[in-house]
């Protein structure tokens, strides 16, 4: 008999959003032979917390409640979804995302252990957040990294490198889009042709932002808008460097998938990335906000192609690890 999971999280891409693991994953367990039942994709946030209340109630025979967990506003789903959880006594899991969970865990800690402590097990896609939950005495939390699909990737060989800078993430003031722009701005006082492309939905009124944050500077810049996936690793064929300048983050799928592309990825040393990237073996790291130090980077890409090639090939050996065939052991292993 299949076993039968609730998943709850941010179902928002049909209204433009980039999937988040409620989509990306609940279709792989589906795909393993589970029965996965998710909510909510109710655009208002009261009402999505209400549509996934209602789910609880409406799949109160489910084995597993998998509940995606983030830092910010959507912490609350994660409250009420669990609490409800609990009084129905259904098995729940916390799926842990937000990179600034660990200051969640200091400023709500009552309300933390009353979702962490009584949850079947918390499940963490990094070390980082894992280390830092255990730091406040959760022992019950297990690491399942993010997964992606490689077949769905071609890993371009790369010779050379060019300031051809490819950005991906949905546009919100937390992933400090316009430090992109920057970016860009000071390469080109040394390579005047190196180009920028700036790919992803706007999630805050960042987008507009950092459009005419560029057009003030008077730089040319290219802004896709949401592209579907295969669209972005197609345009990734084009480019040769992936920047990431998040303040926050945990385990950005975009990332990953940028590895798993061939680019390297130079990205700021915030949260989970230095769990993710080793500077200067499967990546490069530099100081959140700190224009001149991505720049240095990407001269560094540029300039030594023998040492980026070997850094790339490393990224490519790690990006193996998180492969849906072999992460589904794992989810396999904890769900059955």
């Amino acid at each position: 008999m299949k076993k039968k999971i609730l998943y709850l999280g941010n179902k928002l891409s049909k209204h433009g959003i980039n999937k988040t693991t409620v989509e990306t994953l609940g279709e792989n367990l589906t795909k393993s032979g589970f029965e996965v039942v998710s909510y909510s994709s109710k655009k208002n946030s009261f009402l999505r917390i209400l549509d996934m209340l209602f789910g609880i109630l409406n799949h109160r025979n489910s084995d597993y409640i998998l509940i995606d967990t983030y830092s910010t506003s959507a912490f609350w789903f994660a409250f009420f979804g669990s609490q409800l959880a609990r009084i129905l006594h259904i098995k729940y899991i916390p799926i842990l995302h937000g990179g600034d969970l660990p200051n969640r865990l200091a400023s709500n800690p009552k309300l933390c252990k009353m979702i962490f402590s009584n949850s079947f097990t918390n499940v963490s896609p990094s070390e980082y957040l894992k280390f830092h939950f255990e730091k406040f005495g959760f022992s019950n939390v297990i690491c399942i990294p993010n997964s992606i699909n490689l077949s769905d990737y071609s890993f371009k060989e790369r010779q050379s490198f060019a300031p051809n800078l490819l950005w991906v993430r949905a546009f919100a003031e937390i992933y400090n889009p316009k430090m992109a722009v920057d970016v860009l701005q000071l390469i080109q006082k040394k390579y005047p042709s190196a180009t920028l492309t700036m790919v992803g939905p706007d999630k805050d009124g960042s987008l507009e932002i950092t459009k005419n944050y560029a057009n003030q500077l008077n730089l040319k810049v290219t802004f896709t808008g949401k592209l579907s996936k295969t669209e972005w690793t197609d345009l990734a064929k084009t480019q040769d460097i992936f920047i990431n300048t998040t303040h926050f983050d945990n385990t950005p799928v975009s990332v990953l998938e940028a590895m798993a592309l061939g680019l390297p990825v130079v990205s700021t040393n915030v949260g989970g990335l230095p769990f993710l990237i080793s500077h200067q073996r499967n990546g490069y790291l530099v100081n959140d906000n700190i224009t001149s130090e991505m720049i240095e980077q990407i001269e560094n890409i540029i300039n030594f192609p023998s040492q980026t090639i070997e850094i790339i090939s490393n990224a490519k050996s790690m990006i193996s690890k998180m492969d849906w065939e072999v992460v589904e052991n794992q989810w396999t292993k904890l769900l059955r």
